[in-house]
């Protein structure tokens, strides 16, 4: 089963639509109406498609959140049967501050084919390079820069690590500061963050670190189309995550899983810039329209581009 190629322009309007609303709170102080304002018109949005939508990965569980959230029954009920991850504001402190990197972002799959990823953190790791054994999660920093450089033919030196800038990431970061790698170092955002592996032009060898469990879900979706590598490793640390993850059909909580693990199946990936960064451009109001750019992915068909939209407000 593949996914139709005509849910593909559909699903680009949606995150173009939900970038718009958030745009007009850029710059605000205000990452709960940015974040909401993109929520709002991406569940409006999703309502309106012919099909039986299913959240997976969403904006937390119902008790949290009164829309898009994990479970919530989404479209028409008529059509296809789709799993849906939302990240409807990737960087909300982006957005609130007018800082690059703001993104809406969706993942769709076939039914079933989308991991159940629960509201936690994630280890993780990302590189273009998909042969085993070269990069792994049960690898030392000092091991995968070394397997890495080998590899690429590249010194250590000349290799770029993308992680976020957190100070759970203070021995990470020393280290490849030890091995003499450059570091591109992000405030928030770890879709965008993994995905600089897929291109040259972002000159990023490999992304690492803990990040969103979610967001690691959402990244899978674009990598796998990219035919990049990817491994997570989630991380539970209360008690009440244990046992909500083993609720989600999770019983080996120390599991690392694949890439082939998290996507099984046909997927389209939509991330809209809302404020520009290094994966799109942001929104651009001109006259009566509005300009969006939107990276997409879609598996089945290997389509991997920008597209770039031009819509009446």
């Amino acid at each position: 089963m593949t996914i139709d190629k005509n849910f593909i322009d559909k699903f680009v309007n949606i995150t173009s639509k939900a970038a718009l609303a958030s745009s007009y709170l850029i710059g605000k102080k205000d990452k709960i109406a940015a974040d909401k304002a993109a929520v709002d018109s991406m569940r409006s949005e999703l309502n309106n498609l012919e099909m039986k939508g299913h959240i997976v990965i969403g904006e937390g569980e119902l008790d949290e959140a009164p829309m898009l959230y994990i479970g919530e029954k989404l479209g028409t009920n008529n059509g296809p049967e789709f799993d849906i991850a939302v990240d409807p504001l990737e960087g909300t402190n982006f957005a609130a501050n007018n800082l690059p990197g703001a993104l809406s972002v969706i993942a769709v799959a076939e039914k079933n084919s989308l991991f159940n990823a629960p509201e936690t953190y994630m280890e993780k790791i990302s590189t273009k390079i998909t042969e085993k054994n070269v990069i792994d999660l049960d690898y030392t920093v000092k091991q995968n820069i070394s397997n890495l450089s080998d590899y690429l033919n590249k010194k250590p030196e000349e290799l770029t690590a993308c992680i976020l800038d957190r100070p759970r990431h203070k021995e990470i970061i020393e280290e490849l500061k030890k091995l003499k790698v450059n570091l591109k170092l992000i405030t928030d955002g770890d879709v965008s963050g993994a995905l600089l592996v897929t291109d040259e032009k972002y000159n990023v060898d490999i992304f690492l670190g803990i990040g969103g469990g979610p967001e690691g879900v959402l990244a899978a979706a674009a990598l796998d189309t990219f035919n990049c590598n990817f491994q997570g490793r989630f991380l539970f640390k209360t008690e009440k995550d244990k046992s909500r993850a083993k609720k989600m059909g999770i019983n080996n909580l120390r599991k690392k899983y694949e890439l082939n693990e998290i996507v099984t199946g046909d997927s389209i990936f939509c991330a809209t810039g809302i404020t520009s960064g290094d994966l799109v451009k942001g929104i651009e109001i001109q006259g009566n329209d509005f300009v969006s750019e939107t990276l997409v992915t879609h598996k089945s068909s290997c389509l991997k581009k920008v597209i770039k939209l031009k819509q009446n407000l």
